[in-house]
């Protein structure tokens, strides 16, 4: 049975659009990407998934009192899918700890640091700051804690001297391309689960900062 994937995005959807162009080439471990919900009308990742043939959502936040209502029906909706993994990519929203927990080992996320560096925004300026010699992205599965599930896959960049927040962000934006389907690969293959506290990949317990990318 293949792994039914939903995806939750923001914005533009690049994220998605690599998700999208590893399934078409049967990249994804055989999974596939039932859905693709934004909590934003304008959102550019909804062209994406239309262009692709992906159903798509729309549950605007602001249509809600509160928090815990906005998740209850997110949730709600995405469970018409029936989705085994759902992955967010560029979502940005804090999600409640119930909606956490009910897909909890099933919810993965993508951060631009090498986590547990910079949760939270900011993270290329935060990392230039800091005299860093090098920046990346972590992908993890997704717990309670902002940007504090266990890792599944980090890759790393280096910070030159010339180095903007920008032009940073476009480094690891390109890593991102390439670990995000890797994770989703690895989880619609039935290799990755989060066991406990720990990601296990290959039933072998990951390192704390993740698989360690590389591109050769």
């Amino acid at each position: 049975m293949p792994c039914r994937i939903v995806v939750l995005i923001s914005g533009g959807g690049s994220n998605l659009q690599s998700l999208i162009d590893c399934a078409a080439r049967d990249e994804l471990g055989g999974g596939s990407i039932a859905a693709v919900f934004s909590n934003k009308p304008e959102a550019g990742g909804l062209q994406r998934a239309a262009e692709a043939g992906i159903a798509t959502r729309c549950i605007n936040h602001t249509d809600f009192d509160s928090r815990d209502s906005f998740d209850l029906a997110l949730r709600t909706e995405i469970d018409t899918f029936h989705p085994d993994l759902v992955i967010l990519a560029g979502f940005m929203r804090i999600l409640t700890a119930d909606f956490v927990k009910h897909y909890r080992g099933r919810l993965i996320n993508i951060h631009p640091s090498l986590l547990p560096k910079y949760p939270g925004l900011r993270t290329h300026q935060r990392a230039i700051d800091a005299g860093d010699s090098e920046a990346g992205a972590t992908v993890h599965f997704v717990t309670e804690e902002l940007d504090g599930g266990p890792p599944i896959i980090q890759a790393k960049v280096p910070i030159n001297s010339g180095d903007t927040a920008e032009t940073l962000a476009q480094k690891v934006l390109s890593k991102e391309h390439r670990i995000y389907p890797l994770a989703a690969r690895w989880f619609a293959e039935g290799r990755l689960s989060l066991t406990g506290s720990k990601a296990v990949l290959d039933d072998q317990a990951l390192p704390e900062s993740g698989f360690p990318y590389s591109d050769s």
